[in-house]
């Protein structure tokens, strides 16, 4: 069913935080005897600043959490042809964010090129579109972000800001090893996820199983905490296959030939 004008201005003001209704609305209509043109010109502004609006919040969202905006990896450009396997459409059934709603983590496990952290990516680009908080952090960034946040005394303003996205992107674990402070940084922040109220999950990549990541941290006790939280509701997807990075690559083959050098004439007679 179609909404009426007035329930199209309702709404806009509704989103847009405007002290204005559709009573409001229509008592000046009635007051200034508008015509359904001109009524129907008003609502259609009210539509285009809700938009706009919405545009600016998603730019916003996406310039936070740290991925591309020029060129965003999406599921749009994922090529799933490389993909085989009866598995194929739940990861396309990623995009729905049923993940984030469900506070089901993910993680992509595989050799590197596989399409990993492309899809890690394209999940945290669909919640910005979605109005979703989002952040996406390397593994050795997520280390030195801890090793600087307990030199200056800020562990608990960097943990609130890890916490506080819905959706946390993990890239590349298994790439450095976490000293022991660092993994129960870890683990608190894995640990306050687990128990947030709301819609959130994690996202993780890596190119080693979860029973691997052992020996990249230091503290057993604190990393054995982390994976029963992280895996307790989880969704994890092996990719398994050869890089495809590099099929794009063109090889030209030359060849050179030996030129004879050209005869002097400096002394030759006349």
């Amino acid at each position: 069913m179609n909404k009426t004008i007035f329930e199209m201005i309702e709404e806009s003001c509704q989103v847009l935080q405007l002290p204005f209704s559709s009573k409001e609305f229509a008592e000046l209509a009635e007051e200034n005897a508008m015509s359904e043109d001109a009524a129907q010109a008003v609502a259609f502004i009210f539509e285009h600043i809700q938009q706009k609006k919405a545009a600016n919040t998603i730019l916003a969202l996406l310039r936070f959490s740290r991925l591309s905006i020029k060129n965003p990896k999406t599921f749009q450009n994922f090529d799933f042809s490389l993909l085989r396997g009866k598995n194929v459409d739940q990861i396309r059934n990623l995009q729905t964010l049923s993940a984030v709603y469900a506070h089901k983590n993910i993680a992509f496990i595989g050799p590197a090129g596989t399409g990993k952290t492309h899809l890690a990516k394209a999940f945290g680009y669909e919640c910005c579109n979605h109005g979703l908080r989002t952040y996406f952090i390397k593994m050795s960034e997520l280390r030195d972000k801890f090793t600087a946040a307990r030199r200056a005394g800020k562990t608990a303003a960097v943990l609130n800001s890890l916490v506080r996205p819905s959706c946390l992107i993990i890239d590349e674990v298994g790439h450095c090893a976490f000293d022991k402070e660092n993994t129960r940084l870890f683990f608190d922040l894995v640990d306050r996820r687990y128990n947030k109220e709301g819609s959130f999950n994690i996202v993780f990549t890596s190119n080693k199983y979860p029973s691997e990541w052992r020996s990249d941290f230091s503290e057993d006790d604190a990393l054995l905490c982390a994976l029963d939280r992280i895996f307790d509701t989880a969704t994890v997807i092996t990719i398994k296959g050869n890089s495809y990075r590099g099929s794009n690559c063109e090889t030209i083959s030359v060849q050179t030939t030996k030129v004879n050098a050209p005869v002097s004439t400096q002394n030759s007679p006349r």
